[in-house]
């Protein structure tokens, strides 16, 4: 009995091996085994891997058309979206088809597959950072942003102009629509999605801009004293914040309203300051127009979000009641319209050279409540000492000298007063201004020994003034020297110009 008990797992192996097809033994997939369409039958592994990545890439060319807005569409392939074999599983699956687990069930599956044929469904996949990426850089084209309601201050008060609703692509909502589409429902032929869209609603409502007619804040400075460029500058910054509507919450950045600093853009040279130096830069000035818009809020009494200080004091108004804007610094003047309605800011210019920021809202606060601003100042710093630069790329003569600025620590308060009684004062800001001394800048380069021997002595002494007056001196001399040989060029005779002379034809 016990040999007859060993027998029998071989006798059953035996018999297994007689029943498994050959295909089986050849470790090659059945007969019977689809994927899809394709006869996977006798195939290996590799064959039939190749074959399936071969049906898969046949429907690349399909045409996959993305609706946008309004009849726009964005049209491509299945294989710019990263066309793929979704699920490469079936072919473990294939390959093993009949042959693993227990002998009964692998029997019972060959036995079935004389019957009726084994069809694996092929899936596909995508790259879906592709399709973000093609849909972010074609739908915004189509986006049609919201318009909100604005007003515009004319002789008679303000006229409205109604908002237009916007329509604006879902990125990821439409990347997400796509690729479950596409790796869920298509059939690889060609076909239409539809985008995500937002609709977006515009701001403003005519009942609430017809209230807006209160003065809140307004504010003048003056820049009498400013040549033409940096006139223009002011004048340009302050026709591009002109005309502004802000809603509840929504912030206003001054520098963005007034970028790029460019000619294009109304700009020219003028003085500005950079690292404690008076230079030329395309803009010089805007800093004024920031600066009276800055004080035109604190007295409508919105809310401050972002504001620098100048890094030398400047002339126009008090200590601490400046604010700085700077691309290069990244300095900006920032505040929000912390009303519970619109409001709108008025700028305009003067052929006298004055500029006016208004601030028109709806009023809320007691009629009897006053507001100022107070500016005091904690350090006054006096430069002491004189800086003098050798240029050796400028002529003896040369010499551009900067005023010293004077440094100081300073605050800015709010004092509030109710029927005419002080009843809250409470600090904005605190400032530093840092100080500069007296400055020149000049040439020493002469093939002269003597001059230049001159204006180093000069230098030496540390004095503007004595180093003003040697180069003033030289340049002088250069200037005479200059107009004498122009006077002496002037009355040197003139050669005649040659006479054109008549050419007798061949006889």
């Amino acid at each position: 009995m016990r040999k007859l008990s060993m027998a029998i797992p071989v006798i059953i192996a035996v018999a297994a091996v007689m029943v498994m097809p050959v295909n089986a033994r050849e470790n090659k997939i059945e007969s019977g085994i689809y994927a899809d369409d394709i006869d996977l039958s006798g195939m290996t592994t590799g064959e039939a891997e190749e074959a399936i990545e071969e049906y898969v890439a046949s429907f690349g060319g399909a045409e996959i058309t993305m609706n946008a807005v309004d009849g726009a569409t964005i049209v491509t392939t299945a294989s710019e979206l990263g066309l793929k074999w979704g699920n490469r599983a079936i072919l473990d699956e294939c390959t093993h088809f009949g042959r693993d687990g227990d002998i009964l069930r692998c029997y019972k599956e060959l036995k079935d597959l004389q019957h009726q044929n084994k069809v694996y469904k092929v899936c596909f996949d995508f790259d879906k950072a592709r399709i973000r990426e093609l849909i972010e850089e074609n739908a915004k084209q189509y986006d049609k942003e919201a318009v909100n309601a604005t007003l515009t201050k004319t002789e008679d008060g303000f006229a409205i102009t109604e908002g237009q609703s916007g329509i604006v692509v879902d990125t990821e909502a439409s990347t997400n629509a796509v690729y479950d589409y596409l790796t869920g429902d298509w059939d690889g032929t060609s076909c239409a999605v539809d985008l995500a869209v937002e609709v977006e609603e515009p701001e403003g409502r005519a009942e609430d801009l017809a209230k807006v007619k209160d003065v809140l804040g307004t504010f003048t400075t003056s820049y009498s004293t400013s040549g033409k460029s940096r006139s223009a500058n002011v004048a340009n910054g302050c026709s591009l914040i002109n005309g502004t509507t802000l809603y509840p919450g929504e912030e206003f950045s001054a520098y963005e309203a007034v970028a790029p600093f460019t000619a294009d853009n109304g700009y020219y040279m003028a003085g500005s300051y950079l690292n404690g130096q008076v230079v030329d830069s395309l803009g010089g000035g805007i800093c004024q127009v920031s600066t009276t818009l800055y004080n035109a809020v604190l007295l409508a009494e919105l809310t401050v979000t972002e504001r620098y200080n100048h890094s030398m004091i400047v002339t126009y108004v008090d200590p601490s009641a400046d604010a700085a804007i700077a691309e290069s610094s990244g300095k900006d003047f920032k505040f929000v319209n912390s009303t519970d309605y619109p409001i709108y800011i008025e700028g305009s210019t003067t052929p006298d050279k004055e500029i006016t920021f208004t601030i028109y809202g709806v009023e809320t606060r007691n009629s009897d409540r006053e507001v100022s601003y107070e500016s005091v100042v904690l350090e006054r710093m006096v430069p002491e000492e004189e800086i003098i630069y050798a240029d050796e790329s400028q002529p003896v003569g040369y010499c551009v000298v900067q005023s010293a600025h004077i440094g100081y620590k300073a605050q800015l308060w709010k004092v509030v007063r109710e029927g005419g009684v002080e009843v809250s004062r409470e600090q904005v800001n605190s400032s530093s201004y840092m100080k500069v001394p007296r400055s020149a800048t000049v040439g020493v380069a002469s093939p002269d020994e003597g001059a230049r021997n001159a204006i180093m002595a000069a230098i030496a002494t540390n004095s503007v003034d004595a180093v003003k007056n040697v180069a003033g001196a030289y340049k002088a001399a250069a200037d005479a020297a200059a107009a004498q040989a122009a006077a002496a060029a002037a009355a040197q005779p003139q050669p005649q110009e040659a006479q054109p002379q008549e050419v007798q034809p061949a006889q």
